[in-house]
C-alpha cells in the first residue's frame, strides 16, 4: 500500500523538478557575472539591486496589474450577465455565445491589435483613447479562459436547479444568481482569472502595438531591456515569475481563508 502511494508522489516530484529546471537556470544565469562554460565565472546581485532601484520598472508592473484587474473585471462581469441570461431565460442562446467567446482562440494578436487601432483609431470618442483600446482588447484574448471557467462551473453545480429551489424559498431570479449560484461557481472563477492574469503578464504583442512606449507594461520593459543586457533580462524575468506567483498564491489563501470562515 504504501510503495502504490510512493510511486505518484515520486512522479510527482520528477515533473515538478523537470518543469522548474528552466526557472532555476534562468536565475542563476540573472546571477552570473559571465557564462561561457558550463558553469558561470562568477555571482552577483547586481542586476536586482539596479531592478530594485529602477522606477520605471515598478511603473511596468503597476501598468501590468491596472491592465490585468481591468480587463479580467470587464469580461467577468460581461459573461455573468450574459450566462444569467442563458441559465434562466434562453438555454438554446449557449452554443451561440460559446462559439463567439471562442473566436479569440483563432485571433493572433498582431491581427487583433492592427484591426482595433485602425478601426478605432482618430475616431475622436473615448475609444480612441489607447488606454481604452488596450483594455478592450485584452479583455477579448482572455474572453475564451474566462468563459470557459465560468460555464464548466455553471454545469457543474447544475445552475438551474439551485435558482428553481430559490424561488421555491421566496427569491426572485436575478437575486438567487446573483447570492446562490455566483458564490458556488467563484471559485472556479477565480482560477479562470488567474490564468487570464498570466496570459496578461505574458503578452507583448498588444501592448506594443496599440500603446507601445505610451504605456509601457513589463514585456515591452522586457523587451527594451534584452538589447542591454541578456542577464539583467533575465532577472526581470524571474521577477514577473516572482509577481505571478505572489498573486496567485494570495488569491488562492484569500480563498481558503473563505471557505474556512464559510465552514464555520
Amino acid at each position: 500500500m504504501k510503495k502504490s502511494k510512493r510511486l505518484p508522489q515520486l512522479l510527482i516530484i520528477l515533473i515538478s523538478i523537470y518543469l522548474l529546471i528552466p526557472f532555476v537556470v534562468t536565475f542563476i544565469y540573472s546571477l552570473s557575472t559571465e557564462w561561457v562554460g558550463i558553469i558561470p565565472s562568477g555571482f552577483t546581485v547586481k542586476n536586482y539591486v539596479e531592478l530594485f532601484q529602477d522606477m520605471d520598472f515598478w511603473l511596468s508592473v503597476g501598468r501590468t496589474l491596472v491592465i490585468c484587474v481591468v480587463s479580467v473585471s470587464i469580461s467577468i462581469a460581461l459573461l455573468l450577465g450574459v450566462m444569467f441570461v442563458v441559465t434562466m431565460y434562453a438555454p438554446w442562446l449557449g452554443k451561440y455565445i460559446q462559439f463567439i467567446c471562442m473566436i479569440p482562440y483563432a485571433l493572433q494578436g498582431v491581427i487583433l491589435s492592427i484591426s482595433i487601432v485602425s478601426l478605432f483609431s482618430g475616431t475622436g470618442t473615448f475609444l480612441s483613447n489607447r488606454m481604452m483600446m488596450l483594455f478592450g482588447a485584452y479583455s477579448i484574448m482572455v474572453l475564451p479562459y474566462i468563459y470557459q471557467g465560468i460555464r464548466n462551473n455553471l454545469n457543474a453545480i447544475n445552475s438551474k436547479m439551485l435558482v428553481d429551489a430559490a424561488q421555491m424559498l421566496g427569491a426572485g431570479r436575478l437575486y438567487a444568481f446573483f447570492r446562490v449560484v455566483i458564490p458556488n461557481i467563484m471559485p472556479g472563477v477565480i482560477v479562470s482569472s488567474l490564468l487570464a492574469v498570466s496570459i496578461v503578464f505574458g503578452d507583448f504583442v498588444l501592448a506594443n502595438n496599440i500603446a507601445g512606449n505610451n504605456y509601457q507594461n513589463i514585456q515591452v520593459y522586457l523587451y527594451v531591456n534584452m538589447t542591454k543586457s541578456s542577464s539583467k533580462a533575465s532577472a526581470i524575468v524571474v521577477l514577473i515569475f516572482v509577481v505571478v506567483f505572489g498573486i496567485t498564491g494570495t488569491v488562492l489563501w484569500l480563498q481558503n481563508k473563505g471557505k474556512k470562515v464559510a465552514g464555520r
